[in-house]
């Protein structure tokens, strides 16, 4: 382990052997680091703070502190974050509150960059990538392989599902479906992320598919409860895809974007 000697470390924190530590950072006493950490310099890692194993976290970056919500009284809430996560310079990702669970939980093989912002109690997933300044408020759920563009705001209790996509300055008052992708403020339905599918290797059949479920919920004027129905009651719901876009949109408590 390599920590610089500026470098303040309380003496019951956990930090694995393999972890190296720049410069003027400040590890707290209830902090636990896994192995093939970076972290830059001049951070900050407090709270309840459980790190997993290879993440990088650059300068300035404020992880696990004290949450912005006014009820909260210093309680012993969390956060954990898994494997292989980058958090770029100024980010602030705060721990939980006892209204909710108490614990912010961040996946793995997520991008945080530059002066993003992850709120108390949110859920994050894996492979996601927030653009700078993006920001999600308390509670918010975030899917996998999502990208949020520069200057995105989250509200609160709002669900981001996975491999959707949220243009630069989008202001996302209600959830984002699977596989949607918004923009604008207030934030509307733009299509769905055919090219991401295609890269991932989606096959054709299932974006066709995909293509149509849209239709029906977004371009048909039909109710949001007519629209889910057809398609709960027709062939292509039996392609999991479909039947997961579905599920997304049922499961909404805010309303979605459309």
């Amino acid at each position: 382990m390599a920590i610089h000697p500026t470098t303040l470390i309380d003496s019951k924190a956990e930090i694995d052997s393999s972890v190296d530590i720049g410069p003027f950072c400040v590890i707290g006493p209830n902090v636990k680091i896994g192995a093939g950490s970076v972290i830059k310099s001049h951070v900050v890692i407090n709270g309840h703070t459980t790190i997993g194993s290879n993440n990088e976290i650059y300068q300035f970056a404020s992880v696990g502190e004290a949450n912005q919500d006014k009820k909260y009284k210093g309680e012993p809430t969390q956060l954990i974050m898994g494997d292989n996560n980058v958090i770029r310079e100024n980010a602030t990702i705060h721990r939980g509150t006892i209204q909710d669970n108490g614990i912010t939980l961040i996946g793995s093989h997520n991008l945080f960059m530059a002066s993003t912002h992850v709120g108390h109690d949110c859920i994050v997933g894996d492979h996601n990538i927030l653009a700078n300044f993006a920001a999600l408020a308390g509670h918010v759920q975030v899917g996998d392989h999502v990208i949020l563009g520069g200057y995105t705001g989250i509200h609160q209790f709002c669900q981001v599902n996975s491999f959707s996509m949220c243009g630069m300055g989008s202001m996302v008052a209600k959830d984002v479906p699977r596989y949607m992708m918004i923009s604008g403020n207030p934030a509307k339905a733009h299509g769905m992320n055919f090219e991401g599918m295609r890269r991932r290797g989606v096959p054709a059949e299932v974006i066709r598919a995909l293509r149509t479920a849209y239709k029906m919920v977004y371009l048909k004027g039909l109710t949001l409860e007519t629209a889910l129905l057809e398609l709960e009651q027709g062939d292509s719901f039996l392609i999991p895809e479909v039947a997961d876009f579905v599920l997304s949109i049922r499961q909404s408590k805010r309303g979605i974007v459309r």
